[in-house]
């Protein structure tokens, strides 16, 4: 009696179907941290805009009463 041997090349169904599903998942986190971080990014380059807006205005305000 002869043992037949399959030689396994390649992926199953099963598995390229969890390393896709795992991707997906790392790709939603991503999305969603990268909306958070730009949203903050914004919000702090706002506040800075305002910063030297306000830094502006009093530094003119000075150079008018000299």
């Amino acid at each position: 009696m002869k043992k037949i041997q399959k030689s396994k090349k390649g992926f199953t169904l099963v598995e390229m179907v969890l390393v896709i599903a795992i991707i997906v998942i790392l790709a939603a986190v991503l999305a969603l941290s990268i909306g958070t971080y730009l949203a903050r990014a914004k919000k702090a380059s706002s506040s800075v805009s305002l910063h030297n807006w306000s830094v502006s205005l009093a530094t003119s305000a000075i150079d008018a009463q000299l």
